[in-house]
């Protein structure tokens, strides 16, 4: 297959996608080519999007073909959706288990002081985050920890992308005066 054909290809496939695709999606759908013309390829198409309306970026464990920040008000307007919205509480609960997963739900409770039932039912039926488990204690509680969506929806190649704590410590300290 040549590289050109190859390229056609995978750009394609990122286009109706829908979400990220690994490479080895990628290997399994086009098993004609190897696995590091793909990757040559993907950081090829990564090159050729750099300075276009959309960009392919690495998300989730994958690839994926997303617009550039500065077209999202014009994309909004011809949307006419809103983005989605999450209260005050989820966005809280989605922070504290984002840094500090796998946590149990009175781990969240103990670190916001509220209930957080309904905010972690709201993350859980958005499929921002999942049980993972149960942890070893009496009670067996079950442990929440972000999905593949949360990556997505924040950009994030993995949770490691996060900003540090204290560089969020040092911006809000930095805000505030």
């Amino acid at each position: 297959m040549s590289p050109r054909v190859l390229e056609a290809i995978i750009e394609a496939l990122l286009f109706v996608a829908g979400g990220p695709l690994s490479v080895v999606q990628l290997e399994k759908i086009i098993p004609e080519a190897s696995r590091k013309d793909i990757e040559d390829t993907l950081q090829s198409l990564v090159i050729r999007y750099r300075e276009r309306g959309v960009v392919l970026k690495r998300v989730a464990g994958g690839y994926r073909l997303e617009t550039v920040p500065e077209a999202a008000p014009y994309i909004q307007r011809l949307v006419h959706g809103s983005p989605p919205k999450l209260s005050r509480a989820a966005l809280e609960t989605l922070a504290i288990v984002a840094y500090k997963q796998p946590i149990t739900k009175a781990e969240v409770e103990a670190i916001r002081g509220v209930d957080s039932s309904g905010a972690l039912r709201n993350l859980l039926e958005k499929d921002l985050i999942k049980i993972c488990g149960r942890k070893d204690i009496p009670g067996r509680p079950i442990l929440y920890g972000t999905t593949p969506k949360f990556l997505e929806i924040f950009g994030l190649k993995d949770i490691s992308e996060l900003p540090k704590l204290e560089e969020l410590e040092k911006m809000l300290a930095d805000g505030e005066h």
